[in-house]
């Protein structure tokens, strides 16, 4: 099947209005947003804070701007609180996501991280696996994975992250190793890159794992001062670590191979968290929009 058959493009609205950082695109309305986002020729869009989370609400707005949903991004705590407490608390969000066709959920484990505002520590005070019982915490994992998808019809998406207990190569790795294939992960070349993770290792031996990929890059000079300084996610964030695809240090070459050559099929997310004073928001998803035609040709 053709690349453009099995993958569809979409944008995180994260380049217009910051899911953390209030000040960072706080006055951009979600409309603009939208507008701009099927402007620049994208087919789909992720849930970000702007948006209303009941299904009779979302759907027309999503209809007019002619958009599809992605996916979208859930707050889990599997490292703290059982399964069945992780299921009561992703209802809500799975049941939004499975309505308007989302095939897959982004997770985030927010749980093990250190102090009342993580993203504002230094990056060095990242948890490691390690802090926890990886066996026990995998079995969650995996059944978490299994209720999603036989409740919501929803894959997992496990998303690697800066600051969280799967971070780093190693962390990856043994996350991979000791979770079953009904884990999907988030493939975030971001992330990825910055905290050293081997993506052309990461696809060549669990290319069947990503359920979901978000294209984003990192400014070179930014990340040497981020890792110079210890800064936090949040600091590093103001300072423009991220940036879209094409514009940074990412090495783009096996992501590209594997989207054409692989049986890969999900969406691709343009995603850069960035200040949109700094980075104008419809100029820079144009911008990226353009550069996956050319690099993928979709």
């Amino acid at each position: 099947m053709s690349v453009s058959k099995r993958i569809l493009v979409g944008v995180s609205p994260l380049s217009w209005t910051n899911d953390v950082l209030e000040d960072l695109g706080g006055d951009i309305p979600l409309e603009i947003c939208l507008e701009e986002a099927a402007a620049a020729s994208y087919e789909g869009i992720e849930l970000g804070r702007k948006f209303p989370r009941t299904i009779n609400t979302l759907q027309p707005i999503l209809s007019n701007a002619k958009l599809k949903l992605a996916s979208g991004w859930f707050n889990g705590f599997l490292a703290e609180r059982s399964v069945e407490e992780e299921l009561e608390a992703v209802h809500d969000h799975a049941l939004l996501l499975k309505s308007l066709g989302a095939k897959v959920m982004v997770y985030g484990e927010c749980g093990a991280m250190p102090g009342n505002s993580p993203l504002d520590e230094p990056l060095s005070l990242s948890p490691a696996l390690g802090s926890i019982s990886l066996e026990q915490y995998a079995q969650k994992v995996n059944n978490l994975a299994v209720s999603l998808l036989k409740i919501y019809g929803l894959r997992l998406a496990y998303h690697h992250h800066l600051m969280m207990i799967v971070e780093t190569n190693d962390e990856l790795k043994a996350f991979l190793e000791a979770t079953d294939d009904v884990v999907g992960i988030v493939l975030d070349c971001g992330h990825a890159t910055t905290a050293g993770v081997d993506i052309t290792w990461v696809l060549e031996n669990y290319g069947n794992r990503v359920a979901h990929i978000h294209m984003k890059d990192v400014r070179g000079d930014v990340l040497d001062d981020v890792i110079n300084n210890d800064l936090s996610f949040n600091n590093a964030v103001r300072n423009g670590l991220f940036t879209v695809p094409g514009d940074g240090i990412v090495d783009y070459t096996p992501v590209i191979n594997f989207l054409k050559q692989s049986n890969y099929s999900g969406w691709i997310i343009i995603e850069a968290e960035q200040d949109p004073e700094k980075a104008p928001p419809l100029e820079t998803v144009k911008k990226a929009r353009a550069w996956v035609k050319n690099e993928i040709g979709i």
